[in-house]
């Protein structure tokens, strides 16, 4: 039923790769305020989803997030006994296979009982969405070969989320869905709003992106010493939101961790990754922050409101998966006196090595420390040339068909062991098939997301 309650969402991962002790703080601010509580685990991007694909490929029961055991090992017994709970995009490839393993934890935890929500629908190959596809405009002119798709993914919104949660589920896995969804979810099951009560929908979606990237809104990603002072970067909080049934949102962070919530923190990560302020485009709602207010309401308590929203957009965003080839990379450090021009003697060797084995086109250099993220791919840095570092890394990375290719590209950086220049140490190198990611839009009528409870009981039966 429909409840008036404040709802506290916790936020215990932003990414794949974060701290695996993040949500234990979260989940014990979350028991101890008491109420309803959720926790939502982000660890899916476009980049990790195409490397769960590439995983799923070699080993078929793979695909989903590695660490989503060990997120949950310490915190699920704990959610279980207060009724709090965990939504988690760590399905990413293979959510069935992800809702496999979290059931088999539980046993594990000797788990009187346990209902899994699996929310699928995300991958459309073989449903003839493939046929409606329509490039993104950053992949305008893309052509698709169905043939050759690996992955099809469409971001899903909050709707079948809120459909676990309302069969029961304690745990609910998606593959690709929008990570504001994760949080828009429980308060869609927890409050009854309608799916066409717009500002209360971008409220939430609101609060779900802040919340999205962990603790970036705590102080994480804004750290910047002298500039933007942090206290207790080493035990960051990870953030809270405290939902009212109006759409008001409160964001805060557990008593006592590191970090801090103040305007600053939560203008930052309110602002990350929109594309327009004005329309920022969810499978739920289209969100307008243009008059939003952020007010710090005390210590690491921030209110947020104003949120306006809009009927969602009628097409959704894919992320189709295409064979990529192969990355071949290679990395040599030199150092001491003379070092940078050592260093660009080693890649000019290597570049004419290239040249003579064929495999030149799709190749890159990189001076990490001088030249690297400011450069393009045939570029120097204006003033770059006067650095003199003592201490550089040269970076081959090489695009190629083949594996045969990739290897042999980067053997070349293991010759300069003994075929010079003078001084080279440290050769690391790495051959991995790649995956080519194109974004599309899928019209929603082509979709159908779907929702199964798996029960712990029924597993071992």
């Amino acid at each position: 039923m429909p409840s008036d309650t404040m709802l506290r969402i916790g936020c215990g991962s932003g990414f794949s790769g974060d701290r695996l002790d993040a949500p234990g703080p979260v989940v014990d601010a979350l028991i101890a305020a008491g109420g309803p509580a959720a926790l939502m685990l982000e660890v899916l991007g476009e980049r990790t989803l195409a490397l769960a694909q590439r995983e799923r490929l070699h080993r078929p029961e793979a695909g989903f997030e590695p660490a989503l055991i060990a997120l949950l090992r310490p915190i699920l017994a704990r959610c279980v006994a207060h009724g709090v709970p965990i939504v988690t995009n760590g399905g990413a490839a293979n959510p069935r296979g992800a809702a496999r393993a979290v059931l088999a934890l539980g046993r594990e935890l000797c788990l009187p009982a346990l209902r899994i929500g699996v929310v699928e629908g995300d991958d459309i190959r073989g449903t003839g969405a493939l046929d409606d596809l329509e490039p993104w405009e950053g992949d305008a002119g893309a052509v698709l070969e169905p043939a050759s798709v690996i992955a099809a993914n469409v971001y899903l919104g909050a709707a079948p989320i809120a459909e676990a949660l309302r069969g029961g589920a304690q745990v609910v896995v998606t593959g690709r869905c929008s990570d504001p969804a994760l949080a828009l979810g429980p308060m869609l099951a927890h409050f009854g709003w309608r799916e066409d009560d717009w500002d209360r929908l971008a409220a939430g979606t609101m609060a779900g992106h802040l919340l999205e990237c962990g603790a970036q809104v705590t102080g994480g990603y804004f750290a910047d010493p002298g500039v933007k002072d942090v206290p207790g970067m080493a035990e960051l909080g990870f953030p809270i939101a405290e939902i009212g049934a109006d759409g008001s949102v409160l964001i805060t962070k557990p008593e006592g961790t590191g970090g801090v919530v103040d305007r600053r923190t939560v203008t930052e990560q309110l602002l990350y990754e929109l594309h327009d302020p004005a329309a920022y485009l969810t499978p739920d709602v289209v969100l307008d922050i243009t008059g939003v207010s952020i007010a710090e309401e005390g210590p690491d308590r921030v209110r947020v409101s104003g949120a306006r929203g809009r009927p969602r957009p009628e097409r959704l965003k894919a992320t189709v998966s295409l064979p990529g080839g192969w990355l071949g990379e290679g990395e040599i450090s030199y150092a001491g006196p003379n070092a940078r021009a050592r260093a660009e003697l080693a890649g000019r060797t290597l570049l004419e090595r290239l040249r003579m084995l064929g495999l030149e086109r799709g190749a890159r250099l990189d001076l990490i420390g001088v030249v690297s993220v400011f450069a393009g791919d045939a570029g120097v840095p204006a003033g770059s040339e006067a650095l003199a570092p003592s201490d550089l890394r040269l970076r081959l990375a090489v695009a190629t068909g083949t594996r045969e290719e990739a290897e042999r590209a980067v053997r070349e950086v293991l010759s300069l062991y003994c075929c010079g220049p003078a001084g080279g140490g440290g050769v690391r190198t790495r051959v991995v098939d790649r995956i080519r990611t194109l974004s599309f839009l899928v019209p929603r009528e082509r979709l159908s997301p779907r929702v199964t409870l798996l029960d712990l009981a029924e597993a071992t039966a």
